[in-house]
């Protein structure tokens, strides 16, 4: 019912900026709210931000809060979240999820490389 699609990873020095845009198709009237996570190698997927359906709300991992901020464009279809002063475990592959009447609907996910 919901495609989703990221875009926007790639390589950064630590202290570099990227920001990520995930693009909704489909039923995209129906999703509420919308969230990033991360999956490091050999580690679980973990949430990094989430944004509720208005924009009005906005949720942080503690480790990345002040640092990364997640917004939406519903006029878009769009989520973004603009990631600043990168560290080196901030390294993962990043995917977009957006959640309706309690099914999760994924991205193929994007890489992300914070290395000197």
């Amino acid at each position: 019912q919901v495609q989703l699609v990221e875009s926007g990873g790639g390589l950064e020095q630590p202290g570099g900026s990227l920001r990520l845009s995930c693009a909704a198709s489909g039923s995209t009237f129906r999703i509420a709210r919308m969230s990033w996570y991360r999956q490091a190698p050999e580690k679980e997927r973990e949430l990094v931000a989430r944004i509720s359906s208005t924009g009005a709300i906005k949720n942080y991992q503690a480790s990345v809060k002040g640092r990364f901020t997640i917004s939406r464009d519903n006029t878009k279809y769009t989520v973004d979240l603009q990631m600043n002063s990168l560290k080196p475990e901030d390294s993962a592959v990043y995917y977009c999820n957006a959640e309706l009447n309690g099914l999760d609907y994924w991205g193929q996910g994007t890489q992300v490389t914070v290395s000197s």
